[in-house]
């Protein structure tokens, strides 16, 4: 962690954006909440979507699916609104060739990243300067090994052989996480190939970017940490280091 870099995580307790969140350079905040809500609430949280986060919406086949999405989209719209002197339904966002979005109508340096998995979602907010999050519910893949030796790096795979089990199963979503934050924080999507860098995985271990090719440099202008969002869940964030 860089001494100029503060990270607060809080549980989201449903304000509606009419509560001020002070923008304060160097504090990440991070926000999660859970995706199991009740019909009231995803007709509640509706209101708040533009048309085609609706349409977005009806494209999920299932009902759990689509109300995730529904809940992940309001709630981040929310978040951002107590960021800006604007209501929830009024924001809009641009989004770059690989994804990420951004806010058209927000302040500037406001910087964001949300992730969404089984039963949770996760929002983390900064100025300026890049931000990534993932989050991941951990369960059983019994394929890890197997994705490990495809698609990590040659030392990621070296240590996660090694392990079986929960631990193998903690260390794979750690990875993941970690990984697909540093991704995510980059902004480059697949054209980063998830082998060019190495992350760290040891359980007792700070998180960090420990290698990056073929620039060698590039892991030292990242931040990486996990968070503790909940019970059965991996989560990571990366933030660029100023």
């Amino acid at each position: 962690m860089t001494p100029d870099l503060q990270i607060e995580i809080h549980k989201w307790d449903g304000f509606a954006g009419d509560r001020a969140v002070p923008n304060i350079p160097g504090v990440v905040r991070v926000w999660h909440w859970p995706l199991d809500v009740s019909a009231l609430e995803v007709a509640d949280f509706r209101k708040v979507l533009s048309p085609d986060e609706l349409e977005r919406a009806e494209r999920y086949r299932f009902d759990r699916h689509r109300n995730e999405f529904i809940s992940t989209r309001a709630v981040l719209r929310m978040v951002l609104a107590s960021y800006t002197a604007q209501s929830a339904g009024s924001l809009s966002f641009d989004y770059s060739a690989q994804g990420k979005p951004a806010l058209k109508n927000g302040p500037p340096d406001l910087r964001f990243n949300v992730s969404h998995t089984e039963g949770l979602a996760v929002l983390a907010v900064v100025r300026d300067r890049e931000i990534g999050v993932d989050a991941e519910k951990i369960r059983p893949q019994p394929d890890a090994q197997k994705l490990a030796k495809r698609f990590f790096s040659v030392r990621e795979h070296r240590f996660l052989e090694k392990l079986s089990g929960d631990e193998l199963q903690r260390a794979f979503f750690r990875c993941w996480t970690h990984k697909e934050a540093y991704i995510k924080a980059k902004g480059e999507g697949l054209s980063l190939p998830l082998h060019a860098f190495d992350v760290s995985l040891e359980e007792d271990q700070p998180a960090a970017l420990v290698g990056t090719r073929p620039d060698p440099t590039e892991a030292g202008r990242w931040t990486l940490c996990d968070l503790s969002v909940g019970q059965g869940y991996a989560a990571a964030l990366a933030v660029a280091v100023r």
